[in-house]
């Protein structure tokens, strides 16, 4: 069944996240961005140039699912840059070189770690260190206390809340790809498809909705590829549990359909990915539906 609530249309926590839902019928669909936010935050002084920084934010593609709450889903947006803490990482996937001092945490290094793109970023480009000096503990626990544990407390409620409500949510967890893959990526030197959906090889999202949103894609002439060369982060690992009704999917999207990735402002593609993200959102919002009445 169905039901309408009305809820606040933005809720922004200042120089952390916004979130954005529709007023009317709320439907159990949240989208996530978290790498799209480049606001600067006071103690973030990187050594690497801004231009350089920069290559590492989702850029709009926020924007480009900008139209998730008219189609009664809930869009939440990071809005401090992937670059000073990645919340799609878990909180143990540190580089300990990184650190001045001991890190009392558990450390847990993953393979984007090793490459030096762990929770917090070694390079900002192959080649180019993020930073001249290492982290003080406090600058770290500072950034995991106060930014990335409310953004994926507030990813984990609404989630949670839509749950509640349906015995059923569907997630997608929103990015874009360089159009190349570079140095720092598992597909170095090779091409890029349109989009990626993941969903940690079957595991975080029943197969049918994850060929759901691949096919889809492809029907609005897209190239997609599953899983390849992206098999879905942290946010997804740990919010899809699809024998619980809980669905989540990895979208990455190649930047050279909307982006100039020279100097990464919006490209002539923008308007027209965005229109068609739209109908993607107003296709699946009736698939949403279907799925709860059959229910």
């Amino acid at each position: 069944m169905v039901t309408t609530f009305l809820v606040t249309p933005t809720l922004v926590e200042a120089g952390k996240y916004l979130v954005r839902s529709g007023t009317g019928t709320l439907l159990p669909i949240v989208f996530d961005s978290p790498h799209s936010g480049f606001d600067y935050p006071d103690d973030f002084w990187p050594a690497a140039p801004r231009s350089a920084v920069r290559t590492s934010c989702d850029c709009f593609v926020d924007e480009l699912w900008g139209g998730a709450p008219d189609s009664g889903a809930t869009l939440i947006a990071a809005l401090f840059p992937r670059a000073y803490i990645d919340t799609n990482r878990s909180a143990a996937d540190i580089d300990a070189t990184m650190i001045d001092g001991t890190w009392s945490e558990p450390i847990a290094a993953t393979p984007y770690t090793r490459r030096g793109m762990g929770l917090v970023r070694k390079y900002a480009l192959p080649g180019i260190a993020m930073y001249d000096r290492r982290l003080t503990t406090d600058e770290l626990s500072r950034r995991i206390r106060e930014f990335y544990r409310p953004y994926r407390k507030i990813l984990a409620d609404t989630l949670d809340a839509a749950h509640q409500r349906h015995g059923r949510v569907w997630h997608g967890n929103c990015h874009s790809m360089k159009s190349l893959g570079n140095a720092m990526n598992v597909d170095s030197g090779r091409s890029r498809p349109d989009f990626v959906v993941s969903d940690c090889l079957g595991t975080t999202s029943d197969p049918e909705f994850t060929r759901w949103v691949a096919e889809t894609l492809r029907a609005m002439g897209y190239a997609v590829r599953v899983n390849d060369p992206y098999q879905g982060g942290d946010l997804v690992a740990t919010s899809g549990k699809p024998a619980q009704g809980r669905n989540s999917v990895q979208i990455e999207i190649s930047r050279g359909l909307y982006l100039d990735e020279s100097s990464y402002e919006k490209g002539p593609g923008f308007n027209g990915l965005r229109a068609n993200l739209d109908l993607f959102l107003a296709r699946l919002r009736a698939y949403v539906e279907s799925a709860l009445k059959s229910s």
